[in-house]
C-alpha cells in the first residue's frame, strides 16, 4: 500500500475533502484561528465526518514543508486514479485537449499550470520524467485542488510520446516565440496538444521537431515571453474559446 501524503492550504484539501472524503485519514488546523473560512471548512469536515486534530502553526509548517499552510494540513491516502495516458484517452469523448509541458521543473509553474488546465478542461498535463517536477506538496497548494483532479503523467520519452499521439489522430502544437504563425491564427477546436516549454529555454531540439506546427503567442509590450503557467493559460483558454 502506497504511503500517505500531505495536502496543506484550505483549496488543495478542501477539493479531497470535497472529492474523496474518505481517502483522508485527519485534518490538523490550527485552533487559534476563529475567522468565517476556517469556521466553514471546519463544518464540512464535520459533516464528512473526517478527524480533526488541533495543532500548532510549528507543527503544521513542519507536516506540510511550508508556512503557507493557511492553518490547515491533512494526511491523505492516494486516491485511484488512471494509471496509463492510453487508458485516459481511450475514455475521453469529444476531442481531447493535452498540456505538455517540456522542462518545466519549478513547483510553483507545475502547480499554476495545473490550476489552469483544470479551468480550461484540459484532459491531462504530460511532462518528461528527467526533465521536470513531480507532484509535492508546494504543487499541491499552488494548484489549489487541480493536482487532484488533472491527471498529470511523466513519461520516459516525451518525443515517442508525441508520436503516439499523433497515431490517434492527436495535432500537436508547440510554442515558439519565431513561429510564422500566431495562436489566434490556428484551428484548435480538434484533438490538440499544446506543447510548451520552461521560461527562458524554451522547448528542447527534439521537442520542437517532433511538433506538427509551431505557433507564437502575440506580445505587444516590453517583454520578450510569458511566464509557462501564464502562457498555458493563455492557450488552453483559446482553444476553449474557439471550441465554445
Amino acid at each position: 500500500m502506497s504511503s500517505p501524503k500531505v495536502l496543506f492550504g484550505f483549496h488543495a484539501v478542501g477539493v479531497r475533502l470535497k472529492t474523496a472524503p474518505r481517502s483522508i485519514i485527519e485534518i490538523l488546523f490550527e485552533p487559534t484561528r476563529r475567522d468565517a473560512r476556517m469556521r466553514q471548512f471546519l463544518e464540512r469536515a464535520n459533516e464528512a465526518g473526517v478527524r480533526l486534530i488541533e495543532a500548532d502553526g510549528l507543527r503544521l509548517a513542519k507536516l506540510a514543508g511550508s508556512h503557507g499552510h493557511q492553518g490547515v494540513a491533512a494526511r491523505v491516502e492516494p486516491v485511484a486514479q488512471i494509471h496509463s495516458l492510453d487508458d485516459l484517452l481511450d475514455a475521453v469523448t469529444g476531442p481531447a485537449l493535452l498540456l505538455v509541458l517540456d522542462g518545466v521543473t519549478d513547483p510553483h509553474n507545475l502547480g499554476a499550470c495545473l490550476r489552469v488546465a483544470d479551468g480550461a478542461g484540459a484532459h491531462a498535463v504530460i511532462a518528461p520524467k528527467d526533465h521536470a517536477v513531480g507532484v509535492n506538496a508546494t504543487v499541491a497548494k499552488v494548484a489549489s485542488g487541480a493536482a487532484e483532479t488533472v491527471p498529470y503523467f511523466m513519461v520516459t520519452n516525451l518525443a515517442r510520446t508525441l508520436n503516439e499521439l499523433k497515431e490517434r489522430n492527436i495535432w500537436i502544437i508547440g510554442t515558439s516565440e519565431d513561429a510564422p504563425k500566431t495562436l489566434h491564427q490556428v484551428d484548435l477546436t480538434g484533438p490538440v496538444a499544446l506543447v510548451l516549454g520552461a521560461e527562458g529555454e524554451g522547448m528542447r531540439q527534439l521537442t520542437r521537431k517532433t511538433c506538427d506546427e509551431l505557433i507564437s503567442i502575440p506580445m505587444r509590450g516590453a517583454v520578450e515571453s510569458l511566464n509557462v503557467s501564464v502562457a498555458s493559460g493563455v492557450c488552453l483558454y483559446e482553444a476553449l474559446r474557439q471550441r465554445g
